[in-house]
C-alpha cells in the first residue's frame, strides 16, 4: 500500500518539474472553467426552449430570409422595446427638420411621474432631443420616452401611440399596436417577434446617421455616468445594438443587430425567463447563424419606406410650453458626453439592401404631401418580405419655430440620402440657388434635365466638397457632370443639397448613381 500511495503522490506532485505542475494545474483550471460555461449555457438555452413566454427570430438583413423561427407571429407584449419606435419617430423627425438633437424636450408631470427606470428630470424641467434618444438607448427612460411622445404628439402621448401604431402598419409591422411611448404595461400594446425584426432592421437602414446611437455603451448625464443595459453590446463581435425590454408579463426581451465579415443579421428573443438566459439564448443564435447569412445581394430596401398611416393624419408640431423656451435646464446640457458619437451617413455603410416600394415623389419641405407607388409584386415568398403595405397615405406636417439651442454636440455634417434601387428616380421641387454655368440648359436650381444627388449638407462649401470627393471615385460616369450646391430651408435652418448636373437622359443618370453606388456612395437620380 505504501508503495502504491508513493507512486500515486509522485504522479501528482513530481519533483523534478514544479514548473509543468504549475501549468497542468492552470491548464485544468482553465478547462474546468470552461467546461461550467458550456454547461451553463446548455441548461440556459435548454431553459429557454422550454419556456412557454419564449419566441425567437434571426433574419439575414440582406435577403429577409428567415433563418430562425420559433413562435414568431404570435402576439407578446413588448416591453421596452416600444422604444424602439419611439426612437425611430424621433429620427425621422430629425430627418424632416422638425426638430433637431438640441431641441429641448419639456416634461409634464405625466411624463416626471413615469416609473423607473428614468432619468428622474422633474415636472417643468427639460432635457434635450439628443439626452433623451442617450437615455433611451442605454437607461431605457420611460421618462424620457414618454416626454418625446408627448413632444412629438402635440402634447399628447395617446395621439403618439396613433402614430406609432400607424407607422408600425405602414412598415408591415401588420401585428402590432402600441398605446404608449415606453413600454410600460398594457394590455392592449403588442407585438410579435417578426414585426420587431422588420423594425430592428428599419432602424439601421432608414437612419445610417443617426443608427450610431445603438451603440452608446455609457453616457454623462448630470453628474451620473449610465451605462448600457445591453450587455451583448462590446461583448459580441459584430454587435452593434440595439434594444433590451422587460416586463414581469412580457418576461426578458432582445433585440440585437449583428454586421460582421460582410453578413447582417438582426436577431430578436421574446419572454426570457431571465436576463442571463435571454442572453446566452442570443449568443447562441448569433454563433449559430451568423454563418449561414448571405454576404452577398442588396441592391433594394428590404424594409420600404412608406406614409406613416392608412388614413388621413396631421402630425401636430412639438408643444414647447412657454417656461422651457424660456430656459431650458442648463446643467444637463453641458455634461452631455457620448461613449460612441453617432456615425455620419457618409460614413456609414451598412451593405442593407433595399426591397419594396419605393416613393415616386420625395419632398423636402416644412408642409409636404408624400405620395409613394403601390406595393410590387415580392420577389421572396419570405412572410418577412412579402407581406402587402397599406394604401397610399396622405400626411401633412407642421414646422415648429426654432427653440433656444442648447450647448449639446450637433449633428454629422454631412447627411447622405438613403439608397434607393438603381432605377428608381425622384421629381424634386428645390429652393432657388445661384446658377452654375454649363453647357447644359439651365434653371435656378442648377442645370437642367437629369441630376444626381449624392448628400445633404449646411454649407455650400460642404457640399461642394462632398461633390469633389464623390467626383474622384465616381470615374468615366462623371468625368463631364457638373457639380453643383442647391439651397433650401429645413426646420429654419438653410441646407445645401449636393448634387451632379449636366446629364443628357434619365439612363445616363441612373449609370452615373451606380458607379457611385460601386464605389460606396449613397446617391439618387432625378429629374430638375
Amino acid at each position: 500500500m505504501q508503495a502504491k500511495s508513493g507512486i500515486v503522490s509522485r504522479s501528482v506532485s513530481p519533483v523534478p518539474s514544479s514548473r509543468s505542475g504549475s501549468f497542468f494545474a492552470k491548464l485544468l483550471a482553465i478547462l474546468s472553467v470552461a467546461v461550467t460555461i458550456v454547461l451553463v449555457d446548455s441548461v440556459s438555452a435548454e431553459a429557454e426552449a422550454a419556456n412557454s413566454k419564449y419566441a425567437g427570430i434571426v433574419v439575414d438583413a440582406k435577403t429577409g430570409n428567415v433563418l430562425y423561427s420559433e413562435n414568431a407571429d404570435r402576439l407578446q407584449y413588448p416591453a421596452s422595446l416600444t422604444k424602439m419606435m419611439t426612437i425611430y419617430m424621433t429620427f425621422e423627425a430629425l430627418e424632416q427638420g422638425r426638430i433637431r438633437l438640441d431641441t429641448p424636450v419639456p416634461f409634464s408631470a405625466h411624463a416626471a411621474a413615469q416609473a423607473p427606470t428614468k432619468l428622474g428630470v422633474r415636472a417643468g424641467g427639460a432635457i434635450t432631443v439628443e439626452q433623451g434618444i442617450l437615455g433611451l438607448v442605454t437607461l431605457s427612460a420611460n421618462d424620457a420616452a414618454t416626454a418625446l411622445g408627448e413632444m412629438l404628439g402635440g402634447g399628447s402621448e395617446d395621439r403618439f401611440a396613433q402614430l406609432m401604431t400607424a407607422k408600425a402598419h405602414a412598415l408591415g409591422m401588420t401585428r402590432t399596436t402600441y398605446r404608449n411611448a415606453n413600454g410600460l404595461p398594457n394590455t392592449a400594446q403588442m407585438t410579435t417577434a417578426r414585426d420587431q425584426a422588420r423594425l430592428g432592421i428599419a432602424l439601421r437602414q432608414h437612419f445610417p446617421q443617426y443608427y450610431g446611437y445603438f451603440s452608446t455603451r455609457a453616457f454623462k448625464f448630470g453628474s451620473r455616468t449610465i451605462r448600457s443595459h445591453n450587455r451583448l453590446v462590446g461583448s459580441v463581435r459584430g454587435v452593434d445594438g440595439i434594444k433590451t425590454g422587460y416586463t414581469r408579463a412580457a418576461g426578458f426581451n432582445l433585440v440585437s443587430s449583428v454586421q460582421v465579415d460582410g453578413k447582417s443579421i438582426v436577431g430578436v428573443v421574446l419572454g426570457g425567463a431571465s436576463t442571463p438566459a435571454r442572453d446566452t439564448q442570443m449568443r447562441n443564435l448569433i454563433a449559430t447563424y451568423l454563418p449561414k447569412a448571405s454576404s452577398r445581394g442588396g441592391s433594394s430596401a428590404l424594409i420600404a419606406e412608406a406614409a406613416p398611416a392608412p388614413a388621413m393624419i396631421e402630425t401636430p408640431a412639438p408643444v414647447m410650453p412657454q417656461k422651457v423656451q424660456q430656459k431650458a435646464q442648463p446643467q444637463m446640457a453641458k455634461v452631455i458626453t457620448a461613449a460612441q458619437p453617432p456615425v455620419s451617413a457618409a460614413a456609414a455603410d451598412l451593405s442593407l439592401p433595399h426591397k419594396g416600394p419605393l416613393p415616386d415623389a420625395r419632398y423636402q419641405v416644412a408642409e409636404t404631401e408624400v405620395a409613394y407607388v403601390e406595393t410590387a409584386q415580392a420577389k421572396s415568398d419570405n412572410p418577412l418580405v412579402a407581406q402587402p403595405m397599406p394604401a397610399p397615405t396622405k400626411v401633412k406636417t407642421t414646422t415648429i419655430k426654432q427653440q433656444a439651442s442648447l450647448a449639446v454636440p450637433k449633428p454629422a455634417p454631412a447627411a447622405l440620402p438613403q439608397e434607393r434601387d438603381d432605377t428608381a428616380v425622384d421629381n424634386v421641387t428645390t429652393a432657388s440657388t445661384t446658377p452654375t454655368s454649363t453647357s447644359a440648359a439651365s434653371t435656378d436650381n442648377g442645370p437642367a434635365g437629369w441630376v444626381v444627388q449624392v448628400g445633404v449638407s449646411p454649407s455650400r462649401q460642404m457640399a461642394m466638397d462632398l461633390l469633389e470627393s464623390a467626383k474622384s471615385k465616381g470615374g468615366k460616369a462623371l468625368a463631364s457632370a457638373k457639380p453643383f450646391a442647391v439651397a433650401y430651408a429645413a426646420g429654419g435652418d438653410q441646407l445645401y443639397r449636393a448634387r451632379f448636373g449636366g446629364f443628357d437622359d434619365q439612363r445616363d443618370a441612373v449609370n452615373a448613381c451606380k458607379a457611385l453606388k460601386k464605389a460606396g456612395i449613397k446617391c439618387w437620380a432625378a429629374a430638375q
